[in-house]
């Protein structure tokens, strides 16, 4: 198996190689910070071209994520637009594209920071969603219930170790699970940042993306 099993909250999840998270006995998955439109942002802004490519290649990612697990539920935890324009400016394919990943199951946009807000895109749209024990919001909070998980996304985090290159990654310990950014052309911080550090403590998990879901202790990553 590629993926990565843990508990959370009593629940038995997944975290995939590919950046999202599945939950089985609820047939959930969830994926974190698309930023769709990012390129279009940048360009409209006067910053550096990118290629026009990223919102294809980050819905093509996303529907293999759906084809693969089927799922029931699909949350977007928040940063699932660039900003108010890029979520104005989808183009007709984007829309189609959406249109048949959301028929037939339940579709969750979670507000973000770069988010505007409901858009007429289809789903549900909310600040954040419980599910039994477990809360998925954007931003991870300050403290999380005794007996509750919290799954947020928002830092984009990042992991080396030796012999591999700096690769997205989720972390992850005994309260709350934070979500690589899934967007292509998404930066990413440091999983050893001290805004990280504080948030997830010293026993925390990085869990590598890429071929397969790598868990490695945070405290054996390198800095940067």
């Amino acid at each position: 198996m590629t993926d990565h099993s843990f508990t959370l909250a009593n629940a038995q999840l997944r975290a995939r190689p590919d950046g999202t998270l599945w939950w089985p006995d609820e047939r959930l998955l969830c994926v974190s910070d698309l930023h769709l439109g990012k390129s279009e942002r940048i360009a409209r802004r006067g910053g550096t071209l990118l290629p026009p490519y990223e919102t294809r290649e980050t819905l093509w990612r996303l529907d293999e994520a759906v084809s693969a697990t089927a799922p029931a539920t699909v949350i977007c935890l928040g940063d699932s637009f660039d900003d108010l324009g890029a979520a104005l400016a989808v183009s007709d394919e984007t829309r189609t594209t959406l249109a048949r990943l959301q028929a037939g199951r339940d579709w969750v946009w979670i507000e973000g920071n770069h988010d505007p807000g409901p858009v007429d895109l289809g789903g549900r749209h909310l600040r954040e969603f419980k599910m039994h024990a477990l809360a998925f919001r954007h931003i991870a909070a300050v403290t999380v219930p005794d007996g509750e998980g919290e799954i947020s996304g928002h830092y984009h985090p990042k992991a080396a170790i030796r012999g591999a290159g700096r690769r997205p990654c989720f972390l992850s310990n005994a309260a709350r699970l934070i979500l690589p950014a899934f967007g292509a052309y998404t930066g990413g911080m440091s999983a050893r940042d001290p805004v990280l550090a504080d948030l997830m403590g010293p026993e925390a998990l990085a869990i590598l993306t890429g071929k397969r879901a790598f868990p490695v202790p945070v405290a054996a990553c390198a800095i940067r």
